[in-house]
């Protein structure tokens, strides 16, 4: 193994001069915040953690180094928001007492998850898994360090926003593969989205990262992480269950985004209106059998949609056998159409009575045009010279689009040329509950507003959950400190400690007696725990007689 001493605990790179690396900035003096695992401590005599990467619903991801094979890896270790913390100088992970029962549970689930993905590493769409162990009271799974952009980053850089099914095809169809695998072991993946479908450099498309089904499920006591546009409506809290079809919708809604360049509308705004909008000039681009599929994949009730893999697959292959099955095409119409989906094959006799009425239309609006030139010529009018001042200013208007119910991020906005022409953006950002870091959700003017080119928009991104720095309380009494860490919204659990006689009872541990630590920066509505003492514990010696 290396020499720790000499490493950068985000590259893994040789430090040369000093804690900051030459090779990634990184400033090896900065400590992981103490609610994680200490950099560079050693798991299984081999595995090194380093820096913290992100910490989602169900786990915290750490960039690792493998001392044994000098190879870099991702370590991910079960560390569910919400129900778990570290106490100050402990690796061990603290469970709130009241979620033991449920912690049991995700920890199960957990372990399955990630040993059924150490089983599927040959898969060309799984990021291979090289180990998964317990330690420090949860679980581990070291997972391969792979160059890759996901695919709405990809989308993004695209010039037109979005890619023909061919390529799309190329790259999700091995996807197919890998679900199908989850499902017959048992396994939902529940968050298939863009963002965790990766394009790797060795040109394969993988899914990752993993998180529990419980992530995905609003039920679930672990942090809801909802996707809009590609969580499903029976992942909300309703009467319907989760099941493979549940990854079918997100399937499809990812295919719907490569193949249209916007995010299909959320489950449960089209369970109120049930259409899918596809601009004519890329529905005419779009497969029939393709679209056929998506009709099936994204019906909003679970029991009316594709019920497997293997049949999605089948009708996205275009099989003989699929395209002569009738698939309900109720919810997917172009833009501008008035009826159901249109038919490619001959038009309905609704179209026909439109097209004789069209042209009866336009023919008159022609001789009305005629008749008005005549007038004007005979007039005079159009003789007469116009003064600059006269001439009327043609204004371009535009309809204000959605840009709070798609998911869209400022990226996404910054980089669509078409809305950048129409309007002129002004970005801010605030704090929300409610709403993932980085998206979108709230827009100065309503959708469907017709405005002015070049009208002035302002979007609210979210800049997450608020968060407070935890103030150093102790030694200071259980009422002056529950006063202080209210204020600031946390919610204060204590534990009494023992009293040598030293110390005033009732005041709060002024040495790691307070968790998260003083100066760790939590989410608002967090609970912190204070260790206060209590009375003095004295002895008595027994009479003699």
């Amino acid at each position: 193994m290396r020499e720790l001493d000499n490493l950068c605990v985000n590259c893994w790179g040789e430090l040369t001069s000093g804690s900051v690396c030459n090779e990634c900035g990184y400033d090896n003096d900065v400590e992981n915040d103490t609610m994680y695992l200490p950099a560079k401590t050693i798991l299984q005599d081999k595995y090194i953690v380093g820096t913290v990467q992100k910490h989602d619903s169900d786990a915290v991801t750490y960039l690792g180094y493998d001392g044994q094979l000098d190879r870099l890896i991702l370590i991910r270790e079960l560390y569910p928001k919400g129900i778990a913390n570290r106490l100050e100088g402990n690796t061990d992970l603290h469970i709130r007492q009241r979620y033991l029962d449920e912690f049991e549970n995700i920890k199960k689930s957990y372990y399955k998850l990630w040993t059924t993905l150490e089983k599927l590493h040959s898969l060309s769409a799984v990021t291979p898994v090289y180990d998964v162990f317990e330690a420090n009271a949860t679980v581990y799974a070291i997972i391969e360090d792979m160059d890759c952009i996901s695919l709405r980053d990809y989308l993004i850089r695209n010039e037109a926003g979005y890619i023909a099914w061919e390529n799309a095809r190329i790259m999700l169809m091995p996807v197919l593969t890998t679900l199908e695998s989850l499902h017959s072991n048992g396994i939902v993946h529940g968050g298939v989205s863009p963002d965790n479908l990766m394009l790797c450099r060795d040109g394969k498309v993988r899914l990752a990262p993993f998180s529990i089904t419980q992530s995905y499920d609003s039920s679930s006591v672990l942090e809801f992480c909802e996707n809009e546009g590609y969580t499903a409506l029976e992942q909300y809290d309703n009467n319907h269950k989760i099941c493979a079809a549940t990854d079918i919708y997100s399937f499809s809604a990812c295919i719907y985004r490569a193949l249209v360049g916007t995010n299909p509308p959320s489950a449960v705004s089209r369970e109120a209106n049930d259409k899918l909008m596809i601009p004519n000039a890329i529905a005419e681009n779009i497969p029939i059998h393709v679209i056929k599929a998506l009709v099936g994949g994204l019906q909003v009730y679970p029991e009316k949609r594709i019920k497997t893999i293997d049949a999605l697959r089948e009708m996205l292959d275009a099989a003989p056998a699929v395209q002569a099955k009738t698939i309900p095409q109720k919810d997917i119409y172009q833009e501008g159409a008035t009826g159901g989906y249109p038919d490619y094959n001959k038009p309905t006799k609704a179209e026909k009575k439109r097209k004789i009425i069209a042209t009866i239309l336009a023919v008159a609006v022609i001789i009305t045009i005629i008749a008005i030139g005549v007038v004007l010529k005979t007039s005079g009018i159009l003789n007469k010279p116009v003064q600059e001042e006269e001439q009327s200013q043609v204004l371009v208007t535009y309809e204000v689009p959605n840009f709070v119910n798609n998911g869209y991020t400022q990226s996404d906005i910054e980089n669509n040329g078409a809305w950048n022409e129409q309007f002129n953006f002004v970005f801010q950002g605030e704090y929300s509950a409610d709403t993932e870091q980085g998206i979108i959700f709230k827009q100065s003017i309503e959708p469907g507003t017709k405005v002015t080119q070049g009208s002035d928009i302002v979007l609210t991104v979210s800049k997450g959950v608020q968060t407070e720095k935890v103030p150093n309380v102790g030694a200071l009494t259980i009422e002056e400190a529950k006063k202080q860490l209210e204020e600031l919204g946390f919610k204060v659990t204590t534990v009494e400690v023992y009293n040598d006689g030293t110390h005033t009872k009732g005041t709060v541990k002024s040495t790691t007696g307070i968790a998260p630590a003083p100066g760790s920066v939590v989410a608002v509505g967090e609970e912190v725990i204070l260790q206060v003492y209590g009375e003095v514990e004295t002895t008595t010696e027994p009479t003699t007689e």
